[in-house]
């Protein structure tokens, strides 16, 4: 089930699982990854020599235990983290700061309190598509927002709002701006197990339609399996890396139920669960 992007220099393709694709198909490219923090007793190496490729439409989840780096590889994608060493790469476009091609979607969704939830999402949709009219960026905003089952609460301040549904201006806010790359930081790891599976449903039918490439972190290995092409596994740190990666081979648009009830699932299930526990 481990597979392997390769650069075959001659052609500037991958080979994944004895198919070649071209680079032109790779959206997110991390080569090499190191990540360092000095401390009084030496370098503390949170990262290194980590490597992946991840496709354009392709829906990733990354897991592994506490502490191996999960958080700080996204951060440093999103640009908001130093690079110690190596690169990241999007459409083979080196990055080190934040940019409108990569939107976050973090644990707590960081909204500005004393805002309405249009206001919030029209914060992103203003910076990145200052060239439409006012009427065009209130549209884009309101969109996302029905999108999330928030037509009835535009004009409600975040203090307002549940988390579930502070959670749904998020996942709004990120789509609105049409990133190239969703990054998604546990999303709905606050949430009772109830609210979290709306916001699954919710974030894979939106992601159905918009198909922009996402990487998601998660404890959650059903949540990992029902999202996901392909989830990712990573080392226990220091040092962590790529440690195994599986194929998610159930069709698209999936439901829940379709998913629990496929023959591979529980295989899945315990592929992941005996590299946790390794």
């Amino acid at each position: 089930m481990n597979t392997t992007l390769l650069e075959n220099n001659q052609s500037n393709t991958y080979l994944e699982n004895g198919i070649l694709y071209p680079s032109s198909n790779v959206m997110l490219d991390l080569a090499h990854l190191k990540k360092v923090y000095p401390t009084p007793k030496g370098d503390y190496i949170v990262l290194q020599d980590l490597n992946l490729k991840i496709m354009k439409e392709e829906f990733v989840t990354i897991i592994g235990h506490s502490g191996c780096g999960k958080t700080t590889m996204l951060s440093m994608i999103a640009g908001l983290n130093e690079i110690s060493g190596g690169t990241i790469s999007v459409l083979g476009k080196h990055i080190k700061d934040p940019g409108p091609d990569r939107g976050v979607i973090f644990q707590s969704p960081s909204l500005m309190p004393w805002m309405t939830a249009l206001e919030n999402v029209l914060l992103g949709v203003n910076q990145v598509f200052p060239q439409a009219t006012k009427s065009q960026r209130n549209d884009i905003a309101k969109y996302y927002l029905q999108k999330v089952g928030l037509e009835d609460a535009f004009n409600k301040k975040a203090t307002e709002l549940s988390q579930g549904m502070q959670q749904r201006v998020g996942i709004a806010r990120a789509f609105a701006i049409k990133p190239k790359v969703l990054l998604l930081d546990e999303p709905f790891g606050m949430l009772d197990s109830l609210t979290r599976g709306e916001l699954q449903d919710i974030l894979i039918e939106i992601w159905n339609k918009e198909k922009i490439t996402a990487v998601m972190i998660t404890h959650d290995v059903d949540e990992a399996i029902f999202l996901a092409d392909r989830v990712v596994m990573m080392t226990s740190g220091p040092k962590a890396k790529i440690g195994d990666i599986l194929n998610i081979e159930f069709e698209r648009p999936r439901t829940r139920k379709s998913v629990l009830e496929h023959d591979d699932y529980y295989k899945y299930r315990k592929h992941l669960i005996d590299f946790l526990e390794h």
